[in-house]
């Protein structure tokens, strides 16, 4: 038996959109590690990966970790424009 689902007619609250915009630094330094994880798959096909490929994975993780601690900490952290 199959339960329909019910379409949502609400916005995101103030709250929500709050929390996301005070977890964004996160988010986007997450999707800068995947993003250079899936180089470095892609680099296999080509010869493999170069340091410069690595560093940008270091760098990546890095990045996570402090936005992560930033997160943790309640420090404010700052935006990066890509």
């Amino acid at each position: 038996m199959r339960h329909r689902l019910v379409p949502i007619d609400t916005e995101p609250t103030a709250a929500a959109l709050t929390a996301i915009d005070r977890e964004w630094p996160l988010i986007a330094a997450e999707l800068d590690l995947l993003d250079a994880e899936i180089s470095l798959i892609y680099a296999e096909d080509h010869g493999g990966p170069t340091v410069l490929d690595w560093r940008r994975l270091r760098r990546a993780a890095a990045r996570v970790t402090r936005a992560a601690a930033d997160l943790a900490t309640g420090t404010p952290a700052v935006r990066h424009v890509a």
